[in-house]
């Protein structure tokens, strides 16, 4: 079977040469037995190729497993993935049988592997060395015919380094590396791919397809995606829905393309690739150096609307005035609430007529940097933003359900 008949029979679109590279390279390892490690950004599609790998494989009549190791709470993974005897823990009322005794003879496929624990990862490995495995609470070695296909956005071998992974198990998932581009990686594709989600709504709502002028095709194909196929699909979605013009102008798009860098949660990995592992205290110190960087561009506009003004404000309208004031108290009461406390000179306010004096004195900065407090407020936000679901929140902020889990708990959060 050729790339095309893959691409239509499993409903990839594109043909961006990366992705072509990478469907070949799952269609060629299929019929052996060998471990592929999947790599690539959320939302690029690394779900799709372990069901190319399983059809094209001589495995294909045998059972087929998804399992979301990110999903799993620590405790009861082992229990999952490798089953357990009845009274092996609170709760084990009777024997259960784990995955990898499920797909025997098949192909299990483990998203998010980078999220295993350590004790877990090691169970695995001995897996994919000889083929054994015990289950929880038991002391019987049994044996398992599967073939392990794993995928991750996480990078490994920075994980390692933070032994976060174990190196030899790295090694032997990665047997096989498949890569997944991103999708701004892809920009011939973005168009076809917003034209297949927008024909695919337009059927299902019964509604007119959507179609995107010249602008804002050019304005779509440019933006960074840092969400990929994911996130487009979930504009085209979101546009087919709400415009009632069916002719999309580049200032519509604009409306339901977020920022790229904007917002307390949008993170932009250090070294541009996405693949960065980005960890919480990361993310922290990153939230409370961009609001320094925000106060003081509001500070310094405001200066200069004063230097400009001769260090007066009797020339400006009782309208700008007003506006003066009202972004010196928000100011004020955003420093208040985050612990950012700004020090200038004298008093910044512009009550009447008297405009402050030697204003153009240096604002010194000083922060307290309370990481738990910012931690569990932007879990919060996240928490009420998407009304609860664990999973669209830790998508949000960039950390696995079961990290999110373990903050709730840790800081007691009440959803």
């Amino acid at each position: 079977m050729n790339l095309q008949d893959i691409k239509q029979r499993f409903g990839i679109i594109g043909s961006s040469p990366a992705l072509d590279r990478a469907i070949d390279i799952a269609r060629q390892v299929a019929p052996t037995d060998l471990s592929v490690l999947i790599t690539g950004e959320s939302g690029t599609g690394k779900e799709v190729f372990p069901q190319i790998i399983h059809q094209f494989s001589t495995r294909k009549h045998g059972p087929y497993i998804a399992v979301n190791c990110g999903a799993i709470p620590e405790g009861t993974i082992d229990s999952e993935l490798f089953g357990h005897e009845k009274g092996s823990f609170t709760g084990a009322h009777e024997a259960r049988k784990g995955y990898f005794e499920v797909a025997d003879g098949g192909t299990i496929f483990l998203d998010e592997v980078g999220e295993l624990p350590l004790a877990t990862q090691a169970r695995l490995l001995r897996i994919l060395e000889t083929k054994e495995y015990i289950r929880v609470g038991s002391s019987k070695v049994q044996k398992t015919d599967v073939r392990i296909v794993a995928a991750t956005n996480v990078n490994l071998q920075q994980a390692i380094e933070k032994s976060k992974f174990r190196e030899d198990l790295y090694y032997r998932l990665n047997t096989v590396p498949i890569l997944l581009p991103a999708l701004r990686e892809r920009k011939e594709d973005i168009h076809l791919l917003f034209r297949k989600f927008s024909a695919d709504f337009a059927a299902k709502y019964r509604m007119p397809v959507i179609r995107l002028l010249p602008d804002a095709e050019e304005q779509l194909t440019n933006y960074y995606w840092q969400g990929n196929v994911r996130q487009l699909k979930n504009i085209a979605e979101q546009i087919s829905i709400i415009e009632k013009t069916r002719e999309i102008t580049s200032d519509i798009l604009t409306r339901y393309l977020p920022p790229i860098s904007g917002g307390l949660l949008s993170v932009v990995k250090p070294d541009g690739s996405g693949n960065s592992d980005f960890s919480e205290r990361d993310l922290l110190y990153k939230v409370l150096f961009d609001m320094k960087k925000d106060m003081n561009d509001l500070k310094k506009v405001v200066h200069d609307i004063v230097q400009f003004n001769q260090g007066s404000i009797s020339n400006l309208s009782n309208d700008d005035v007003q506006i003066l004031n009202r972004i010196h108290n928000e100011a004020d009461a955003e420093n208040t609430a985050t612990g950012v406390i700004l020090h200038p000179s004298k008093s910044n306010g512009f009550a009447g007529s008297n405009p402050p004096q030697n204003y153009s004195e240096p604002i010194v900065v000083e922060e307290t940097l309370s990481l738990s407090d910012k931690e569990k407020e932007m879990i919060t936000r996240a928490l009420q933003k998407y009304k609860g679901k664990r999973k669209l929140a830790s998508e949000e902020l960039g950390i696995s359900e079961r990290t999110l889990y373990r903050k709730i708990n840790e800081y007691n959060i009440k959803e």
